[in-house]
């Protein structure tokens, strides 16, 4: 094997690593809402028939779950000031458990999404890189500040609406980027077309143990630790603001 057929295989042997180490993430678009958003649960306005529904079905914890048990899916639209969500979640039972909201709030049901104002992926753990906001059934939103410890966040309002086993949730999150500081005065972030954000959304279910059995989630995420949405802002999908 002479220098060049070497050199070749070094080659393909790099990108074959590279591939397999860097997540192929979808490029979502969201649309710019043509009229006033009323977050009642409802979602009929007409801009939300403007909006592509998106599934909500990667295991992130759990095994599969049948169609009773659990299915969702999402649209989204955005402002200058908000990004707006619309989430149907079949599930045949709805718990909240922990009287405390800020005490275990992934085992109950909950409806979670992660917004990385700025695209830029990399760790969120124990800062405001990206945010990732548990919103609880009865409104409560809670997410870990830089001291490690959870806290309730007023930058998103939720409604719900029931029909059966389905619950319509709908969402107005206010964004906020890197340079937010909890209890401060801190100014949200205008958004504009063609800015990029990293956005994921997913469920926690609970039927009645102690900890939550499935975690569904939209985005693909690589490898046997699945449950990184909360640390890693990298695995959320990337989106695009259309006009």
């Amino acid at each position: 094997m002479n220098t060049k057929e070497i050199s070749t295989i070094l080659l393909c042997v790099v990108l074959l690593l590279s591939c397999s180490n860097n997540e192929d993430k979808s490029d979502l678009t969201f649309v710019k809402a043509s009229s006033v958003i009323s977050i009642d649960g409802r979602d009929t306005e007409d801009a939300w028939n403007e909006a592509t529904w998106h599934d909500i079905d990667q295991v992130w914890i759990g095994g599969t779950c049948d169609s009773d048990d659990f299915s969702g899916r999402y649209k989204t639209l955005w402002s200058e000031d908000r990004i707006y969500v619309v989430a149907q979640i079949v599930d045949d039972t709805l718990i909240d458990i922990h009287s405390d909201g800020l005490y275990r709030y992934w085992d109950d049901d909950c409806l979670e999404v992660f917004v990385d104002a700025d695209a830029s992926g990399g760790d969120h753990q124990y800062n405001y890189n990206a945010f990732a906001y548990h919103i609880g059934l009865d409104g409560k939103v809670a997410d870990i500040g830089v001291d490690s410890l959870p806290h309730y966040y007023d930058h998103v309002v939720s409604a719900r609406t029931h029909k059966g086993n389905m619950t319509i949730w709908e969402l107005a999150i206010t964004p906020y980027d890197d340079t937010y500081v909890r209890n401060e005065n801190s100014q949200p972030i205008k958004l504009s077309a063609g800015q990029n954000l990293g956005f994921a959304i997913a469920y926690c279910d609970n039927d009645y143990s102690q900890e939550r059995e499935h975690f569904i989630g939209s985005a693909v995420v690589t490898g046997d630790d699945k449950n990184r949405g909360w640390i890693d802002a990298g695995i959320f999908d990337k989106v695009i603001l259309a006009k």
